[in-house]
């Protein structure tokens, strides 16, 4: 989806594809396998902790039933147990990478399941003190899970009481052992645990959640950018339309009044009136079509900046001046629409614009890894890419090649071939 930038980077990338000027400084590359990785790295740092304390807790019950300690129905009621309390520990970790009290609340469930762990571990450790207190692990996940999946105002208080109810049950079932001291001690040991679990949880779920929100910011600064090109092109055409329908409604009175007084100097308003209406034409067509205060190398260097703050590597090799002018806002056009389809269309990590000019013209390629389905058909906006490079004979290539999508554009400059 980032090294995420955070709201302040809208700044840095609301440059608009096709405004004028220079672009703003560049935005810090992002690689979005970082996330990925980060994403791995949690959750095998989260979803298998309960695996793993199930499994401290099958080495006590292997050796508790190698030294006679548990016989075999023992054995097999609590495997059950076991079995039973990992695979809801398990889930309810999973729930937690959604983010940190994001995950789903099952309130009921996660109670039923900490009750029972921490019933079982008190019954074990009362009728078999040598391997019992490794039961408190089961507690102490599910605990941990239950506080990471918590809103923030239950998160403390379900702390506390996990964490108290864990040390009250285990001085319970170990006080007939030894002096006060030793089931004190138990005790807090278990809500050492306890509290520890739920640390280390809380912590990297904490840390994750960070990224998303992260990441959330960096999908919102690119899609930040995209709307204040749309709002630089509004105001550009009412900048525009706004300047000459004024005009001409005062040229149209003026008509209006000399008609009849002066029919010369009516016809010759009317002749203005027109010519306007033209050049508002003409204004509004090359605002739709880039052609107003763009050229190539602005469109390349902003559209690498957006894709980038979108945390697509991109790159771009061959030079734009190679290109002939009256090509570069035909050619910026295409790089445009590009830009524009691998936001909006595609789950690309890299981007590659390529400048390319010979004796027969000029070659711009897009290339991006985000290869998405496809019906068949093309949007309008390769479709009027073609119409537009087709009236100076030239061709738009949209396809898939080696996992990649593929846009393509060339043409000759005019009055090449004819010379």
């Amino acid at each position: 989806m980032t090294d995420v930038m955070r709201c302040e980077a809208v700044a840095d990338i609301a440059t608009p594809i096709g405004h004028a000027g220079r672009v703003s400084s560049p935005v810090a590359e992002f690689d979005p396998k970082r996330v990925r990785r980060l994403r791995r790295y949690t959750w095998w740092s989260v979803v298998p902790m309960a695996s793993f304390y199930a499994i401290l807790v099958i080495t006590g019950l292997v050796n508790g039933f190698a030294d006679g300690t548990y016989a075999a129905a023992d054995l097999l009621v609590l495997g059950l147990v076991l079995l039973v309390l990992t695979v809801e520990a398990t889930r309810f970790c999973a729930s937690t990478m959604r983010g940190l009290g994001q995950g789903r609340h099952h309130g009921a469930e996660q109670a039923a399941a900490f009750i029972a762990a921490l019933l079982t571990a008190g019954c074990v450790l009362a009728t078999k003190p040598e391997y019992g207190f490794i039961w408190v692990l089961l507690p102490a996940i599910l605990a941990a899970s239950i506080v990471t999946n918590a809103t923030v105002s239950l998160r403390w208080p379900l702390t506390f009481a996990t964490c108290g109810s864990t040390a009250f049950v285990v001085a319970t079932a170990s006080w007939r052992y030894g002096p006060p001291m030793v089931p004190i001690r138990f005790a807090l040991i278990a809500a050492a645990v306890v509290a520890f679990t739920i640390f280390v949880l809380v912590v990297a779920v904490w840390f994750w959640d960070v990224v998303l929100e992260l990441d959330r910011a960096r999908s919102v600064s690119a899609e930040l950018a995209i709307a204040q090109e749309r709002l630089r092109f509004a105001a550009e055409l009412h900048d525009v339309q706004g300047h000459h329908l004024q005009a001409i409604a005062l040229k149209g009175e003026l008509a209006e009044r000399l008609v009849g007084a002066d029919d010369g100097a009516a016809r010759a308003q009317a002749a203005e009136v027109a010519e306007l209406a033209r050049t508002a034409l003409r204004d509004t067509r090359e605002i739709v079509h880039g052609y107003r205060r763009s050229d190539l190398a602005t469109e390349l260097d902003n559209a690498r900046e957006i894709l980038e703050a979108a945390g697509i590597a991109t790159t771009v090799s061959g030079h734009a001046r190679s290109v002939a002018p009256p090509l570069q806002p035909l050619f910026g056009a295409l790089v445009r629409e590009g830009a524009t389809n691998v936001l909006r269309h595609s789950r690309a990590l890299h981007c590659e614009m390529s400048i390319l000019t010979d004796e027969h013209g000029s070659e711009v390629v897009l290339r991006n890894d985000g290869v998405y389905a496809s019906d068949g058909t093309s949007g309008s906006g390769i479709d009027g890419l073609r119409e537009r490079f087709a009236t100076l004979g030239g061709q738009v290539r949209a396809e898939h090649r080696d996992g990649w999508f593929e846009l393509v554009g060339r043409a000759e400059e005019p009055g090449r071939s004819e010379a």
